[in-house]
């Protein structure tokens, strides 16, 4: 059984989470962590993590990076893993991500779907094949009330695009602002914004004659809060280190 804290469990990702779990005999969320009140959950809610009592197994985090700090503050000095799938995050957030791996288990992954870290896999081999002679454009949709663009999930996508390709890219985010003819060399990002549009992402290979495209679209956030789980499973009893989807994947193979 593993025992699990989620942070941000009054928002929507976290009420997918703690529904993703119910059920399952496996996993347990003994507490919940969030500034917002909710009393509906099946668990103790506390306001910030100094008031945590307990403890347990792993951290499932679909908070905000203003969040970020205390959990890994209480991450450290309690030696508890940690599957981060907050977007946002700055340089510094990651640095601090990356410091703290140093002494604990850290998961973080651009998207917790196991449906778009295939297409980043297959984005990066497409890359390989057809980068020398192929203009790459990735498009992303999310539904109108998300804070960050381009969402996580987009860069993480053109992080694999360009592991296949043999020359460092200029990222173009719109073209609004340019008046001239698309340099070889570009990798396109684009946001689109909208109603409940949970998320969408392709990757667009366009070459003389003839187009490929990756896409992947998400039909409910059930996808992610179980990508979620799956990973906390996982990384129970992990040594300290850097964690992603990648490693979940090799595991269940």
């Amino acid at each position: 059984m593993t025992k699990v804290i989620l942070s941000g469990c009054c928002g929507k990702m976290g009420a997918a989470v703690t529904n993703a779990v119910n059920g399952r005999d496996d996993i347990k969320i003994v507490a919940g962590v969030d500034i917002m009140e909710c009393l509906t959950m099946p668990y103790p809610v506390f306001p910030t993590f100094d008031e945590l009592p307990f403890k347990a197994d792993v951290i499932i985090d679909f908070s905000s990076p203003s969040a970020l700090t205390g959990l890994l503050e209480y991450a450290v000095n309690n030696n508890t893993p940690s599957v981060l799938c907050a977007t946002g995050y700055s340089e510094e957030h990651i640095k601090a991500v990356e410091k703290a791996s140093e002494k604990v288990a850290m998961f973080r992954s651009g998207n917790m779907s196991l449906g778009i870290n295939l297409i980043s896999e297959l984005a990066k081999a497409a890359a390989k094949v057809l980068g020398q002679s192929f203009d790459v454009e990735i498009v992303e949709a999310h539904h109108n009330l998300k804070l960050d663009a381009p969402s996580g999930t987009a860069l993480m996508l053109e992080k694999a695009v360009e592991e296949g390709l043999d020359y460092a890219p200029e990222l173009v985010y719109d073209r609004h602002d340019r008046s001239q003819k698309r340099d070889k060399h570009e990798i396109g990002i684009h946001s689109v914004r909208g109603g409940t549009i949970v998320g969408e992402h392709e990757i667009i290979f366009a070459g003389n004659d003839e187009v490929v495209k990756i896409s992947h679209q998400a039909l409910s956030k059930n996808v992610f809060a179980a990508g979620a789980v799956n990973a906390a499973i996982y990384m129970k009893d992990k040594k300290s280190g850097m964690y992603d989807m990648s490693d979940v994947i090799k595991a269940q193979n």
